[in-house]
């Protein structure tokens, strides 16, 4: 019907920018405030600075196309640990009850596993 081959770079870009910006702004967030942040995982503060920077520099890497990639693993691992996290020990269901479920987390899986299998498309700086 359409061919809408053409488009596949600028939307692997746009989904590129899209992740990554919210892995960075989640990460500056966190870092802003570690101590509140680590409070509401759970976990020690110097994981929760080191959680928060992985994704500063994973959703940097994904905006610029910088070692994609190796940034969308390292996102997949630290979403795989949160929905170990949410089902395992807070029982959060898919969607959710009182709290957010983990269908969130798996969508950023989705959208990374895109990235990873495409090598983000040919709009990056650095494979």
């Amino acid at each position: 019907m359409f061919d809408l081959a053409p488009l596949t770079d600028p939307g692997l870009l746009f989904l590129r920018v899209m992740a990554g910006a919210i892995y960075a702004d989640s990460g500056y967030n966190d870092i802003k405030d570690p101590d509140a942040r680590s409070k509401s995982i759970g976990m020690p503060k110097s994981f929760t600075i080191f959680l928060a920077v992985a994704e500063l520099a994973g959703g940097a890497g994904l905006i610029l196309g910088v070692l994609q990639q190796l940034a969308a693993i390292g996102l997949i691992l630290i979403m795989l640990g949160a929905i170990q996290k949410k089902m395992m020990v807070w029982k959060t269901g898919f969607w959710g009850k009182d709290s957010l479920g983990w269908s969130y987390e798996l969508t950023l899986i989705s959208m990374l596993l895109v990235i990873l299998f495409t090598d983000g498309g040919t709009f990056v700086l650095i494979r």
